[in-house]
C-alpha cells in the first residue's frame, strides 16, 4: 500500500512533544540480609576491643572425697581479648547548578535523587565488604583501614575444599582464610558444620548462602515439607524452593545473599555478631569552588564478632 501524494506525516512535522515517564526504574536490589539481621552497635575508636571466654569441658569425673581438703588450686584462664578495625566507606556527587534548576523528568532535585543513590549504593558496599574473604587492615597514610569479613573469623567450625585452609586470628584476624580447590555444595557438608556449632554451644539460625547454592540447598533432604489449600476452581502453585531446613540442632532459615562469594556458605547465629558504627551513613558538604554543588557521602564501620564459635561456614563450593 501507499499514501497519497503530500500527506503530512509525523516524519516532517516539528514540534510534536516528547513522550517521557515521569517515573526512574532501577531494580538494583538494596537487600542487605546480613546488616538487617545481626546487632549494631557504637564504637568510639577506630580499633574496638571485646573479650570472649568459655567454660571447662564438662567432666563426669568430678566426684570428691566428703570432708575432703583443698590442697591445690586449678589456674585460672583468663578471657580473650580479641578486635577489629573500622573501615570507610564514600561515595560522592557534583552537580551543576544548571542541573539542578531546569526541569526534570522522574525527579524534582538531581541533587536529592543522587544522594538516595548513594546512600543504597553504600549499603551494598557494606554488606559485601562485612561478608568478603578480607583481613584486618590497621592502615596508614598511605593505606586504608579495611575491616576484617566474617570469613576471616571463623576458624572451629568449617569445611572447605582440597588446599584450602583456616586464617589464624590471634587477638585480631590479620589474614584472610587460604581459598582451595571449589566442590559441589552437599547436604552432609552443612549437617557436619551445624552439629560443629551446636557441640561449641552456638544456636544455628540462618544458612546464607548465594544464588547458585541456594538452588543447591533447596534440594537436601533436610528441607521442609510445605503445603498450600488451592481454592477450588484455581490452579496449584508449584512450590519449587525451600526456605526452612530442619537440622538435627533446630530449624535454619535459608536467605540468599547477592553480596557475598557465592562459593561460601555461612551458618550464623545472628545474636552473636554486631555492626559497629563510628560514624553513621552520613553526607558532608563539600566547600563550592563553583557553579556545582559538591557533596560526600561516608560511613565508618566494622564487624564484630562476639565468638566465632557461634558460626561456621561451608567453604570453597561450586558456582555454576
Amino acid at each position: 500500500m501507499a499514501i497519497v501524494a503530500n500527506t503530512f506525516t509525523r516524519y516532517s512535522a516539528i514540534g510534536i512533544r516528547e513522550d517521557l515517564s515521569n517515573v526512574i526504574y532501577n531494580i538494583s536490589p538494596e537487600e542487605t540480609p546480613f546488616i538487617s539481621n545481626i546487632g549494631r552497635e557504637s564504637v568510639k575508636n577506630t580499633y574496638f576491643e571485646w573479650q570472649t571466654d568459655s567454660l571447662a569441658s564438662a567432666s563426669a569425673a568430678n566426684a570428691a572425697l566428703e570432708g575432703d581438703d583443698i590442697s591445690s588450686f586449678a589456674a585460672v584462664v583468663p578471657t580473650a581479648r580479641v578486635g577489629n578495625y573500622t573501615q570507610i566507606s564514600t561515595k560522592n556527587v557534583v552537580i551543576s547548578g544548571t542541573l539542578e534548576a531546569v526541569d526534570k523528568a522522574g525527579r524534582r532535585s538531581e541533587l536529592t535523587y543522587q544522594l538516595a543513590k548513594l546512600g543504597s549504593e553504600l549499603k551494598r558496599d557494606m554488606e559485601a565488604a562485612l561478608l568478603a574473604n578480607q583481613a584486618a587492615v590497621a592502615g596508614s597514610t598511605t593505606v586504608a583501614r579495611r575491616t576484617a569479613g566474617l570469613p576471616a573469623w571463623l576458624t572451629s567450625s568449617t569445611s572447605f575444599g582440597a588446599g584450602g585452609a583456616n586464617p589464624t586470628v590471634g587477638s585480631t584476624p590479620t589474614a584472610a582464610r587460604t581459598d582451595g580447590t571449589q566442590r559441589a555444595f552437599t547436604e552432609p557438608q552443612l549437617k557436619t558444620v551445624v552439629q560443629s556449632v551446636w557441640t561449641q554451644g552456638g544456636t544455628p539460625k540462618m544458612l546464607m548462602v548465594g544464588p547458585f547454592n541456594k538452588t543447591a540447598a533447596s534440594a537436601f533432604t533436610g528441607i521442609a515439607t510445605r503445603f498450600r489449600d488451592v481454592p477450588a476452581g484455581q490452579q496449584a502453585q508449584i512450590v519449587g524452593a525451600a526456605d526452612v531446613y530442619v537440622s538435627d540442632f533446630g530449624t535454619i532459615n535459608i536467605v540468599p545473599n547477592r553480596f557475598q562469594r557465592d562459593r561460601d556458605a555461612f551458618i550464623v547465629d545472628p545474636d552473636y555478631a554486631s555492626l559497629a558504627v563510628l560514624r553513621p551513613i552520613q553526607q558532608e558538604l563539600l566547600a563550592k569552588t563553583g557553579d556545582a554543588e559538591k557533596r560526600l557521602m561516608l560511613v565508618e564501620y566494622g564487624l564484630k564478632v562476639n565468638t566465632q564459635a557461634a558460626h561456621g561456614g561451608v567453604f570453597d563450593l561450586t558456582t555454576s
